[in-house]
């Protein structure tokens, strides 16, 4: 991987609750296996029982291109997603459900 070592994480806790990953910050816009990383560890970082909605740049375009096949991917069954909407910024929006 070659992300920036001063990059902030999306999250560090576990969320016992629904909750957001902004992976709409600049460092996102071009890099797409940090996006999907850290939309992984989003998904990770949510208990059992509750959703993270993962709110991806605009320039990645449709998460159902790039981002549906990496939750498959990673958490089979484990998971649930849908496409929300598209946010006025012109991101995306997957709730992402764990099981």
């Amino acid at each position: 991987m070659s992300h920036s070592h001063d990059a902030e994480a999306v999250t560090d806790e576990t969320h016992r609750n629904s909750w957001s990953a902004n992976l709409e910050h600049p460092e996102y816009e071009s890099d797409r296996e940090r996006l999907l990383d850290d939309a992984r560890d989003a998904v990770r970082q949510t208990a059992s029982g509750y959703h993270v909605n993962l709110v991806t740049h605009a320039e990645q375009g449709h998460p159902e291109t790039y981002l549906y096949d990496a939750l498959e991917e990673a958490f089979g069954d484990a998971v649930d997603y849908e496409y929300v909407e598209q946010c006025g910024c012109g991101g995306h929006v997957v709730r992402v459900r764990v099981e």
